[in-house]
């Protein structure tokens, strides 16, 4: 089998530490994922019943997206190390769905940030006029988000520092959205990146065969 020689060796390489980093960055995206979605604060905030359930939606997918990044990262390094023109091509197809995958937890957590928030502000009101679950709402939105209330119907016994929980649970789900967004538009961007290295290096490959 023909090796690939000179310049296009330190591309093999470089594809190599660069899958490696994705590997890690696999790891992160993962974690981000697992923390969104067992964060006890939004736990608390979702867990009670006909709690809006579509901020999860895109956990979701960077759970999964994260899972698959740590897998095609290590056969990426495989590929490269061995120059192995099916796993690399492997690799650039899992990219490719990966990348949709991450454009579409980015973007999700973007256009539906608005209606996200406004599902769980409705619910809240709900729950809050509703004198059956007043113990959920002190257990969990007061205390989570130090707020009382609807802009309609403040808490006459809070703080004069308190805000309304309209305005604490449009802060705290658009800091989380965000996360969401910046990350899976992030990775993304990297893997772009990392297609280009795969192609340049199958090239690479197949010509040195060619020539041998």
């Amino acid at each position: 089998m023909g090796k690939v020689e000179g310049g296009m060796k330190c591309v093999k390489y470089l594809l190599f530490i660069f899958n490696f980093i994705f590997w890690l960055m696999g790891s992160l995206v993962l974690a981000v994922g697992l923390w969104l979605r067992f964060d006890p604060e939004t736990v608390a905030l979702l867990n009670g019943d006909g709690a809006p359930d579509t901020f999860f939606y895109g956990v979701y997918i960077l759970i999964i997206a994260g899972s698959l990044v740590m897998l095609v990262g290590f056969f990426g390094c495989c590929g490269a190390i061995r120059e192995s023109q099916c796993l690399l091509g492997s690799f650039f197809a899992c990219l490719l769905i990966i990348f949709g995958a991450e454009v579409a937890a980015g973007v999700f957590g973007f256009l539906n940030k608005d209606k996200i928030i406004e599902d769980v502000q409705n619910y809240y009101i709900k729950s809050y006029n509703d004198n059956k679950n007043n113990t959920m709402i002190q257990n969990s939105y007061h205390r989570v988000l130090n707020c009382c209330g609807t802009s309609q119907s403040f808490c006459p016994e809070a703080p004069a520092d308190t805000k309304d929980c309209e305005v604490g649970i449009k802060e705290f789900f658009n800091s989380k959205l965000y996360i969401i967004g910046y990350v899976g538009i992030g990775i993304a961007g990297v893997m772009v990146i990392g297609m280009i290295f795969s192609m340049v290096l199958c090239c690479a490959i197949r010509n040195s065969r060619e020539i041998m």
